[in-house]
């Protein structure tokens, strides 16, 4: 099977500071569900930037659908323009990318660059406001609605030009429980779909949710361990290692035994 992203020895570092990604190495599958795991601060989010051709690295390959991830590439056809419509990147902060009036506005907004035909484009805006429960919102301006609300036009957004890979940063960060839910179960249909996911997160209770392997990042910066997602609970001396988890002391009687938990930190800065 053809590797979708193949990753070899990259190396990157934000101008004026030390690398935040060490000689890092991997590949992803056609259908795969990938996390990227890892403290914050650890690399995880400039990975999906550098997977999603937004940055490049200083050293070391990538390559996607069989051609190498340059930024030479990416600004040209035929590979740039099929890229982008391909890969799709839900930012951790999705207001950051909505900026049109109206949420139908927004949906449209894709399909308009790849000049598709204003009927193909008013057919996918009814289905995808249908499928994301978002039809009642269709002429809200994006910026009045909730985090919830926001994630899922983000992802309709997205769907709207039929992509074939998502990029996840943090898809949960700030939702409710409610809109925790709606969210993942639709990233679970869309993999069940065909769709690959590839998920940078910290947060362990949603790896039976998102992810099938497991990249583990450390805070050096280098790949720790590859393995999958249903080993992570065997291996807790790792997620201590790599900062995910801590052991907590818990006194019952006269005995105190020690208890892993899981570290909940706020968003991640990497710069």
């Amino acid at each position: 099977m053809n590797t979708l992203f193949s990753v070899d020895c990259i190396t990157f570092a934000y101008p004026g500071h030390a690398p935040c990604l060490l000689d890092v190495s991997f590949s992803v599958l056609p259908g795969e569900r990938l996390a990227l795991l890892g403290a914050n601060g650890c690399g995880k989010s400039t990975l999906l930037h550098l997977l999603d051709g937004l940055y490049f690295p200083a050293a070391g390959n990538i390559t996607a659908f069989d051609t190498p991830l340059t930024e030479e590439n990416v600004d040209n056809p035929p590979f740039g323009p099929q890229f982008r419509q391909r890969v799709g990147f839900l930012f951790q902060n999705t207001d950051a990318m909505l900026f049109c009036p109206t949420v139908e506005e927004e949906l449209a907004f894709g399909p308009l660059q790849l000049q598709l035909p204003r009927e193909v484009i008013k057919e996918r805006i009814g289905d995808t406001l249908k499928l994301l429960e978002l039809t009642h919102l269709r002429h809200r301006a994006p910026q009045t609605l909730s985090n919830g609300q926001q994630k899922r036009v983000g992802l309709a957004a997205l769907l709207m030009v039929q992509p074939t890979v998502l990029l996840l940063d943090e898809p949960t960060a700030g939702l409710d429980p409610r809109s925790q839910t709606l969210l993942l179960d639709m990233l679970e249909k869309l993999h069940s779909g065909g769709m690959t996911l590839i998920t940078a997160t910290h947060d362990l209770e949603l790896i039976p949710h998102l992810a099938d392997r497991c990249l583990l990042l450390g805070e050096d910066h280098r790949v720790a361990a590859e393995m999958p997602a249903s080993a992570l609970n065997n291996n807790m001396e790792l997620l201590q290692r790599v900062n995910l988890v801590h052991q907590h002391p818990h006194k019952h009687g006269d005995t105190t035994h020690l208890h892993p938990h899981q570290h909940i930190v706020g968003h991640e800065h990497e710069h």
